[in-house]
């Protein structure tokens, strides 16, 4: 077998691994994100300035987790043009 196609397997393995983890760890958040605003919402303590903080808080996470997969795929990009050529 030849070592780019060999290179081209392992890299492609790493990327679906890769995604099957991010995706299950997106799953994981989202879901704690309904519980914690379930909850957030049936208490009476927290101001709805608290309210508003937790959102952008969570909307910002959000924002950092989707380009850091859009810099993960950008560089598996790069590197399966590298390896290809």
């Amino acid at each position: 077998m030849d070592q780019k196609e060999m290179v081209k397997q392992v890299l492609d393995f790493n990327h679906a691994t890769f995604n099957n983890s991010f995706n299950a760890l997106v799953l994981l958040q989202d879901q704690f994100e309904r519980v914690a605003q379930t909850v957030l919402s049936q208490t009476g303590w927290l101001p709805e300035e608290g309210h508003e903080a937790i959102n952008e808080w969570v909307n910002n996470y959000k924002a950092g987790r989707d380009q850091f997969k859009t810099y993960v795929d950008d560089n598996y990009t790069n590197m399966e043009t590298f390896f290809a050529g």
